[in-house]
């Protein structure tokens, strides 16, 4: 199994939950981490990461960490200094117009958004909110192209589009797509060696469905004109995330593999999960299980079953414990004199 990763965690894509499976892995096997200074959650976002934003980066001792997968944007100069150079690079994209409408929930304090009482007035002038020197911008333009590391407001031309297409390509070694999750475990296992249970995960960080609209077609088509850069990368690598499985995998084990592991999730929520699934923060007994509530958003989490024996609940915790809990445990674990 590889063990040197670096996961590019981009915003409002799953990537929580691809997370929860990095943690698990990493604390099974007794990996370090790349933390962000003082065990914060994200390494200085919305800077471009540099290595001394890591606890215990020091330029002068070769120490490299095993893990990187902290909310970061990218720049992999700085990167390649707290990694080893056999480390694997991945990261997971989202359709933009179902990411923007996501971003504007989640993110309704940011200053393009305050101003407006849905995303259809701010597509309807989007200059009118949005100003491209304010500081939280990204999370209103091109998401995936600013955590990348290039310029959402860069011009929309061919060849710049294929410029930064090669430069993603020439940094990662594969991206997957969170419509088919499913289907990116299967081939995350497949690329890191990786078996059944190390990419079996809940859904975390994942929102109520009341506080999701459809939207109506003109908007869709207003919202990938806007995010045109994150369309032009989506579109792109969704083709070749579908040739790499065709020419690695095949469709007919893909479906086989897809099925093991829709049914080993089952079987855990079966086994873990009172109820059949995720509650409403509110009906959450355990508070240390409570994620994190943001925005406009209603995050939903999980009630364990009682009377599970010691190792079972451990597995069982581990597979719906938050991120910001679980990321702080794991810093205490690996800087124990360090408070977070």
């Amino acid at each position: 199994p590889k063990t040197d990763i670096v996961f590019l965690k981009v915003h409002k894509s799953a990537s929580s939950t691809v997370m929860n499976i990095l943690f698990r892995f990493g604390e099974t096997h007794n990996l370090t981490f790349a933390f962000p200074q003082g065990g914060g959650y994200q390494l200085y976002y919305p800077h471009h990461f540099m290595a001394r934003f890591v606890q215990g980066f020091s330029p002068r001792s070769p120490r490299r960490f095993n893990i990187l997968c902290h909310h970061m944007r990218f720049l992999q100069p700085e990167v390649q200094k707290v990694v080893p150079n056999s480390a694997i690079y991945f990261s997971i994209l989202r359709n933009p117009v179902q990411l923007m409408e996501s971003s504007f929930v989640y993110y309704k304090g940011a200053s393009a958004f305050s101003r407006v009482r849905s995303l259809q007035e701010f597509l309807s002038q989007p200059y009118r909110y949005y100003n491209p020197a304010s500081g939280d911008r990204h999370y209103a333009r091109n998401l995936m192209t600013f955590d990348f590391g290039f310029n959402p407001d860069g011009e929309v031309s061919p060849e710049r589009v294929q410029l930064m297409l090669k430069a993603i390509e020439a940094s990662f070694d594969f991206l997957l797509i969170s419509e088919y999750f499913d289907e990116s475990m299967v081939l995350l296992k497949e690329m890191l060696c990786w078996d059944l249970d190390s990419v079996v995960s809940f859904p975390l960080n994942s929102r109520d469905s009341s506080t999701k609209s459809p939207l109506p077609d003109s908007a869709v088509e207003k919202l990938k004109a806007w995010n045109r850069l994150d369309w032009e990368i989506y579109t792109h690598f969704n083709r070749t995330f579908w040739e790499r499985i065709e020419r690695d995998i095949g469709r007919e084990r893909m479906r086989r593999e897809v099925r093991a592991l829709r049914q080993r999730r089952a079987e855990l929520a079966r086994t873990c999960l009172q109820g059949t699934g995720s509650v409403a923060p509110k009906d959450i007994k355990d508070s240390s299980l409570r994620p994190l509530q943001h925005g406009g958003a209603r995050i939903l989490g999980y009630n364990l079953k009682q009377g599970l024996d010691a190792e079972l609940e451990r597995t069982c915790r581990r597979l719906v414990t938050p991120e910001l809990q679980y990321s702080s445990l794991l810093y205490k674990k690996q800087f124990p004199s360090q408070p977070p």
